[in-house]
Formats: structure tokens, C-alpha cells, sequence
């Protein structure tokens, strides 16, 4: 979409299998799974949608998918496959050299996955060289005490991933909700993690919401489909009410960060139901 001098473009990193049950929380699979056709190990298929908003003078990635340093019990368990998000940014005209700003909304795995990649002699890297990382304090802080239930979540991101970072200088955290350029701001949503934030794009006649583990695929715009991931499901869901009021009011077009049969859609309401009317993000 083009925002009066912002072009904003949805970059996938392509897909991943997650365990339905995981994705739903406590919605019945007889429910869920009219939407999500599980595979015979009740995974569902998700996308991995970063967004890449190019200023007249940045930019910026907002999450950088599951990347390319895969352990290999974790191929096989999430059904992983080579990362596309380069490849994607390429064929938008990028390398990794042009992005100079990276936002991380989460530091799960298949948000912040990419933000270090392997060079040639093997050696662990930042994908993203001449990139300010941009990270909640209390994701960075949460990430260096974790805990039996944050691991699961977090997964294969690596603290030692973001010490890299930070010794390179790059390593920018935030505190609180923050403006990153002229109508972007991110706001701290953190029912699904510490530290979560989702990135509003407000510039008058437009405007795009990303919710990522806020509202992750279409079929948690429903309110009480709330994955078996977030740290505080209550937060979560009068989060979801409250964000999920406001784009349908003001007529946000909204980006899942997650959706793959459909990645991006404005709320509207018809006789007193919601629903969602999809947008071609190609």
C-alpha cells in the first residue's frame, strides 16, 4: 500500500506447522478446525508475514520471521523449510544492507528468528549489518531469565543472538509505546509476552495495523481464540476488545502476522456480526 510518501508491503519468510491446539488455546478443535485443516499431527499452517515500510529516508523491518539457523529436531517438529524472507526482500530491490531499522514485536522464535544468520566460514553474524534493533526493555529483560514456560515460547532465539547485537552497538530498547518515524508508532501489547508490541501506521486517509501475536491469524479476531502461548490471557483479551473496537470504528486495514490463506483484511460489521473482508497483498 502507498501512504501518501510510505510504501508499506507485506515480506513473508513463507510458512510453518504449529500444533492447533497451541494456536487456539481453549476454542474446541470441532470449532477451530472448520477454518484450520489440521495435518495427521494436528499442526495447522501459519504464515510468516514481516511488513517492510520504506520512508523517503529508511528502511524499516518490522520481525524478520524464523530465519535460516534451524536446529534439526525443529525442522521436523515445525515443518521448516529454507527461509524466504531475503530472497523476498531482494525481489523488492533490497539487500540486507539497505534495512536500517529492524522493530521486533516479540522475541519468539518466528518473530525474531532472522536477526542473526551464518556466513560462509559459519560463523554466526547479523543478518541485518547497518540495522538499529529496536526491542522492548522488558522483552530483552524477560529473554535473560527465562523460565521452563518462556522457552517453549522463545524457542531456538538465542540471548547469546542478542548479545551480538548489543556488543555491535545496535541494540536499541524501548520503553514504552514509541514513535519510530512520523505516524508509526509502536504500542506495547503485552497480554501475549512481555514486552510484546504491535506497530500502528496512522496517517490520516490510511491506516494499517499490526497486531502480530495481538490478533495472529483472521480467526482470532474472534475474541476468545487466544493462544495456549500468551502470558496473560485476560490482558490479552480486553486488548483484543479494545484495539479490535477502534480499527473497525476507524477502518483500519489490518495485517496478520501470521494468517496465510489470507494476510490482510479490513473489519467490517453486517447486522450486528464482524467480519472480514480480505485484502490481495500481491
Amino acid at each position: 500500500m502507498q501512504l501518501d510518501n510510505i510504501q508499506v508491503r507485506v515480506i513473508s519468510d513463507g510458512s510453518y506447522l504449529l500444533d492447533g491446539g497451541l494456536v487456539y488455546g481453549q476454542i474446541p478443535k470441532v470449532v477451530w478446525e472448520k477454518d484450520s485443516k489440521p495435518d495427521r499431527q494436528n499442526r495447522v499452517r501459519l504464515g510468516l508475514n514481516c511488513l517492510l515500510i520504506q520512508t523517503p529516508d529508511r528502511n524499516i523491518l518490522v520481525d524478520t520471521g524464523v530465519g535460516a539457523r534451524h536446529p534439526e529436531r525443529n525442522k521436523e517438529l515445525y515443518g521448516l523449510s529454507s527461509s524466504k524472507l531475503l530472497r523476498n526482500l531482494r525481489a523488492n530491490g533490497l539487500t540486507v544492507r539497505d534495512i536500517d531499522t529492524v522493530v521486533l514485536t516479540c522475541l519468539h522464535f518466528d518473530h525474531a528468528g532472522g536477526i542473526t544468520r551464518l556466513d560462509r566460514q559459519g560463523n554466526v553474524i547479523p543478518t541485518f549489518p547497518n540495522a538499529t534493533i529496536m526491542v522492548q526493555r522488558s522483552a530483552f529483560e524477560r529473554l535473560q531469565v527465562p523460565n521452563e514456560r518462556t522457552i517453549v515460547s522463545t524457542g531456538y532465539t538465542a540471548k547469546e543472538d542478542f548479545e551480538l547485537i548489543e556488543e555491535n552497538e545496535k541494540l536499541l530498547l524501548l520503553d514504552g509505546d514509541t514513535e519510530i518515524a512520523p505516524g508509526i508508532n509502536t504500542v506495547v501489547t503485552d497480554g501475549p509476552a512481555d514486552g510484546h508490541q504491535s506497530l500502528l501506521i496512522d496517517l490520516g486517509s490510511e491506516k494499517i495495523a499490526y497486531l502480530s501475536d495481538l490478533v495472529p491469524t483472521p480467526s482470532h479476531v474472534n475474541l476468545p481464540y487466544i493462544t495456549a502461548y500468551d502470558r496473560r490471557p485476560d490482558s490479552t483479551l480486553e486488548q483484543k476488545r479494545r484495539f479490535l473496537d477502534r480499527i473497525e470504528r476507524e477502518g483500519w486495514l489490518m495485517v496478520f502476522s501470521h494468517g496465510y490463506t489470507h494476510v490482510a483484511a479490513y473489519l467490517e460489521r453486517h447486522r450486528d456480526r464482524l467480519t472480514l473482508r480480505p485484502v490481495p497483498t500481491v
